[in-house]
């Protein structure tokens, strides 16, 4: 389909002269392809892929009363619009010359439709040899051996909802839902969980998950292998900060005063902040892509778990420079930005520690200081400490 008849979008229109100015006119072959992904967040090959997915289910039939229906093209546009913006449906409507009303209804189909074909495709369930692809590029990239993912969990800032009471109220003291999400080495999201209410804020959504559950009861993971270079064998772990409960599937820092004075526990702190970095990269990345995160989000529950899902499936897609033409993600981490205030971190409470878990943690910090030593780790550490 021509790029020109694929969605107009219309940016500004004179009154006097009734001239249309479309989104990717111009000259220049260029600057039209990079103002079509900074407006969509996705280049036209990506886009094109997504539409051809959800187009049969967007598609409406002509009636006696709606003789030209809205397009799936246009359907998609504005939900992804709404996206990368967070703009309200007025400032929309003068966009798309769509009604506010109708642009709900719209955005409300086109999430449950993209959720529904792109959650099987980038976000499928864990498997065995999935996580042990992770644990070698959680080794090799952030050196942390037998490290299948990094969990982390945010608020997600949100209008309070009807009769909802306190439910949504967090620690924070405004109304969020939590997402929580395990991350790779490439700060992709392998597994989220959404939908969470913003009063549990902390370690017990994890572990009422489904893939928090398989965690804790080991059914995730084949049997535990030897460290790099040492005969220690010990088990696949995620890890997490001080919100979650110590397991021997779940590695969380030693207390800053427990690690105070004591190298062996600085060493592993530090090694587990660099692998548990990831998941604050992903989160870092999902608000400067999707800039929705920056408003409260001012749609039903329901819809919005729709809307988490589908902006971190679009995340893994763009994370896999999927049909980008050099093969490299065309967004990268920006460090000097921080999360919006509108994404705040669960409230660390960790819960019970299992006993085995501590004794597995100890074995993973004589690691890292002996055999699995980085020969730069004690000057950073040293520098932190100073």
């Amino acid at each position: 389909m021509d790029s020109k008849n694929l969605v107009k979008i219309i940016l500004l229109e004179d009154e006097e002269e009734d001239e249309e100015v479309i989104l990717w006119w111009s000259k220049s072959p260029g600057y039209k392809r990079t103002k079509f992904r900074e407006f969509f967040r996705l280049n036209k090959k990506q886009f094109q892929f997504v539409l051809n997915i959800v187009s049969t289910d967007l598609k409406k039939k002509s009636t006696n009363t709606v003789h030209d229906p809205i397009s799936p093209e246009e359907k998609l546009a504005l939900a992804l619009r709404f996206l990368a913006t967070g703009e309200t449906f007025k400032s929309l409507s003068f966009a798309f010359r769509i009604s506010p009303s109708y642009i709900s209804v719209l955005i409300q189909e086109t999430l449950e439709v993209l959720s529904k074909h792109l959650v099987p495709i980038f976000l499928p369930p864990p498997n065995a040899t999935d996580l042990k692809k992770n644990a070698t590029e959680f080794w090799s990239k952030w050196n942390f051996p037998n490290c299948v993912g990094a969990v982390d969990g945010k608020h997600i800032r949100i209008f309070c909802p009807q009769k909802s009471g306190s439910l949504f109220f967090n620690y924070k003291e405004y109304f969020s839902m939590v997402l929580l999400g395990v991350v790779d080495a490439n700060c992709k999201f392998v597994f989220v969980d959404v939908g969470a209410y913003g009063k549990e804020g902390d370690s017990s959504i994890f572990m009422k998950s489904d893939m928090g559950k398989q965690i804790y009861s080991g059914q995730l993971f084949e049997p535990g292998v030897n460290l790099p270079g040492s005969n220690r064998l010990l088990p696949y772990v995620i890890v997490g900060d001080e919100a979650f409960r110590l397991h021997p599937h779940v590695m969380k820092p030693y207390s800053k005063q427990a690690a105070k004075g004591d190298k062996e526990k600085t060493v592993f702190n530090y090694r587990l902040s660099r692998a548990r970095r990831v998941s604050e990269n992903a989160f870092g990345l999902l608000c400067q892509i999707f800039r929705i995160y920056y408003t409260p989000i001012a749609i039903k529950p329901e819809t919005c778990d729709k809307l988490i899902l589908v902006t971190c499936c679009l995340h893994n897609l763009l994370r896999d420079a999927f049909l980008e033409k050099n093969n490299q993600p065309y967004y990268n981490y920006d460090v000097s930005l921080n999360l919006p205030d509108n994404i705040t971190p669960l409230r660390n409470a960790g819960g019970f520690a299992n006993a085995d878990g501590f004794a597995i943690r100890d074995e993973f910090a004589n690691f890292f200081v002996q055999e699995g030593a980085l020969n730069w780790q004690d000057d950073r550490i040293f520098r932190l400490s100073s």
